[in-house]
């Protein structure tokens, strides 16, 4: 059965990092991060849990170290829509997304360095600072190559390929 949606998922994740060392962090910084990345996917964030204690981190097994929302069918089509054609071209800088982004089974992977570029945040009321991962999965594993007409054709922004490159 072929699909409308070519995404099997979107997975938009951040990292809470340093953050989860403040003091503050379980009453004001924790929410506003679950409630933009809420905002920006449309979707309930779920928490990502440290797996094992590092003690070089000052990290326990079981405290949140992440968020992330697996976006599906409309909800992940949507998101790329959004992020084709109102966030990319809002970041500083942007030259297109690195060809190495893409892995051996076709996934595309890339951070946003400020999550102020998506339109549902405003900076006024933005309490704290992230980034975030995009992780796009498509349908079907697909070599490299192919991975890249493919996202081209979707109008995904990819840097152009030089001849050193190759």
């Amino acid at each position: 059965m072929v699909s409308k949606y070519p995404f099997k998922k979107v997975v938009v994740s951040t990292g809470l990092g340093k953050m989860s060392q403040l003091g503050d962090f379980d009453k004001t910084l924790y929410p506003a991060v679950a409630k933009a990345l809420a905002q920006i996917t449309g979707q309930k964030v779920q928490d990502r849990p440290a797996k094992k204690s590092v003690a070089g981190f000052k990290l326990r097994e079981g405290t949140i170290i992440g968020l992330r929302a697996t976006l599906r069918r409309a909800r992940a089509h949507q998101f790329l829509n959004k992020l084709i054609n109102i966030v990319i071209p809002r970041i500083r800088d942007f030259h297109g997304i690195k060809l190495n982004n893409i892995d051996e089974n076709g996934n595309l992977n890339f951070g946003i360095k400020e999550h102020t570029v998506f339109p549902e945040i405003v900076l006024e009321d933005s309490k704290v600072d992230f980034g975030l991962q995009v992780t796009l999965v498509p349908q079907e594993p697909m070599e490299k190559e192919d991975a890249i007409k493919f996202y081209r054709d979707l109008g995904i922004p990819l840097e152009k390929e030089t001849a050193e490159g190759k």
